[in-house]
């Protein structure tokens, strides 16, 4: 199906690997201000101009990165660490402030953290923008901000902000974002929410800023029972459980073992469901009156979704990181079995368990013992560093530039510079076409899986057609009106990879506006994989539909005609 929807495909040069991690929204940065990471970068410039003082200055001394936003130093901020387990209500404290404040902003993880937050927000009759790497939707008056933490803006100012999970400042690849918007945020008051592990880094760095840290700690609202026995039989599963495995293959497999029993219906969830397919798949299965009552999902529902679960079951506790297999760290594992028993909800108490015995004594002794304490916080160049760098170095191309000033960069002992291989791998290519400095780093920062295909020749095709021409119309590369409910795995995994295309289109064309013109049309068309997604999901059921599935089947088709139609036309 795909060699029909994605025109002139070309396997890439490289063998590459994924350049993002969804669940999420990794490396979905917009180009920053010219003046975000220099108070005086016009002084540097001149330095520069001047021949003596250039070989003076370091571009790659990275050890001060808190001077790099002069209006946060100004200043005197209240830091509020709010730490503890899932479902201990520390976020919930932190957005009833942002939510009694005049302005304020909510920095997460992911795009459906981000959205959820607006909603409740606008709800509130407090008027919040939504800003993530694909969407920008304002409210009239807003002076609040949901936005995905890439998207921070440390040039305003807000009398309240948040960053929620603030412990994946620690995370090698998307690390130095939660790291910037720690430093970088200009508000009275910072609302920081996440785990203990985190406190001590926190407080080390925050030491030099002049801030005022307060430690909240919290305890979780719902008791957590780590079961003495593992599943055993699938006879066993029942209303509320859900299965985690950590590959696409597994889930269905899993999904297929639990319904041929005829007792249950299953969701799922996993990272390369587009994020409008995941939120649907879990409201499903929240519905108390739906079919569909066992979620079979992958770590994805660690953070961003509220679900009643009331039994976490791993299916096992190792999983495939990109290089190795391996055993699921405690912090993943706490992560993952805290989503059990949900505060409030019809199942307050959680249970946890595996299915297979042998991996119940690194269940429990992980639910036991405190996550590791973080030492070190990420960091990475901005384009302003990198453009500065290269004027030393004008022979090379950004994949050069790139790789020698990581090499060469100097750090304190509580930072690390963020792993840039995949970002290399994308700089290797786009080297190869005749771009700006700034255009090539904007490709490499995008959202593109470099580990599939489809992705990655999307990628290709877009920046070779803005090189030539500066203008990139979608059909170029995608032909509206064919895309079809999947009938296999493989044209499902395809599709997914058609959604990913699109998705960066859109992400493309919120950053070169004028050269990305068929943005409602790429949002159309990433509506339409999500419903026709959806539509595969459900008919994989293996029960007969009933009346009420058949009624949603006929909207959704109705709905994909309307959309083709409208669009066909344009």
């Amino acid at each position: 199906m795909a060699s029909l929807l994605l025109r002139q495909r070309r396997v890439s040069a490289l063998g590459v690997s994924r350049i993002l991690q969804d669940n999420g929204d990794s490396f979905r940065l917009r180009l920053e201000s010219k003046f975000e990471t220099f108070a005086s970068i016009g002084v540097m410039i001149r330095k520069y101009s001047s021949g003596k003082s250039a070989a003076k200055f370091d571009f790659t001394d990275l050890t001060c990165p808190h001077t790099w936003y002069p209006n946060a130093r100004k200043k005197n901020r209240k830091v509020f660490l709010h730490v503890g387990p899932t479902n201990s209500g520390k976020t919930y404290h932190a957005l009833k402030r942002l939510e009694s404040s005049p302005s304020g902003i909510y920095c997460g993880p992911l795009r459906l953290l981000a959205w959820e937050v607006s909603k409740r927000l606008n709800k509130a009759k407090v008027p919040c923008d939504l800003i993530t790497g694909q969407e920008k939707e304002e409210v009239d008056g807003a002076k609040h901000k949901a936005v995905t933490v890439e998207m921070a803006d440390v040039t305003a100012d807000y009398d309240c902000a948040i960053i929620d999970e603030i412990q994946m400042l620690g995370c090698k690849t998307r690390g130095f974002s939660f790291t910037r918007a720690l430093l970088g945020i200009a508000a009275d008051e910072l609302h920081l929410c996440g785990d203990a592990a985190a406190v001590a880094l926190i407080q080390e760095l925050l030491k030099v800023t002049g801030d005022d840290v307060q430690v909240e700690s919290y305890e979780r609202l719902s008791p957590l029972v780590p079961l003495e026995v593992p599943l055993g039989s699938f006879s066993n599963i029942r209303t509320g459980d859900c299965i985690v495995t950590f590959s696409r293959k597994e889930i269905y497999q899993l999904k297929k073992r639990i319904e041929s029993r005829g007792k249950h219906l299953c969701s799922v969830v996993y990272g390369s469901l587009p994020p409008e397919t995941r939120t649907r798949q879990a409201t499903m299965f929240n519905d108390t009156s739906s079919e569909f009552d066992v979620l079979v999902a992958s770590d994805a529902i660690g953070m961003g979704l509220n679900l009643n679960i009331s039994r976490v079951i791993f299916s096992t506790l190792k999983k495939f990181d990109g290089s190795e297999m391996r055993d699921l760290t405690v912090p993943e594992i706490k992560q993952i079995a805290g989503r059990a028993g949900r505060y409030g909800s019809k199942f307050p108490m959680g249970e946890v368990t595996c299915l297979d015995a042998d991996d119940l004594p690194l269940l429990h002794s992980s639910l036991k013992s405190p996550s590791p304490i973080l030492e070190q916080a990420g960091l990475f160049p901005s384009f302003d560093l990198i453009f500065m760098y290269s004027r030393l170095q004008p022979k090379r191309g950004l994949y050069q530039i790139l790789e020698h000033f990581i090499e060469n960069a100097k750090l304190s002992e509580n930072y690390f510079i963020a792993n840039c291989e995949e970002q290399l791998k994308v700089a290797a290519i786009i080297d190869e076409l005749p771009l700006r400095l700034q255009d090539k780093y904007l490709f490499c920062i995008s959202p593109v899986d470099m580990n599939d295909e489809i992705s990655s020749q999307g990628l290709t095709q877009f920046a070779e057609n803005y090189a030539k021409k500066g203008l990139v119309h979608l059909r170029e590369i995608f032909t509206p009106g064919t895309l079809q409910v999947p009938k296999t795995h493989s044209a499902l995994k395809e599709l997914e990879s058609i959604h990913k295309v699109l998705e960066l289109y859109v992400w493309l064309s919120f950053r070169l506006e004028d050269s990305f013109p068929d943005r409602e049309l790429a949002s159309s068309q990433k509506a339409i994989c999500s419903l026709l997604i959806e539509e595969f999901l459900e008919r994989l059921g293996w029960q007969k539909p009933t009346s009420r599935r058949l009624t949603s089947s006929a909207t959704l088709n109705s709905l994909i005609a309307n959309k083709r139609r409208h669009y066909l036309c344009d």
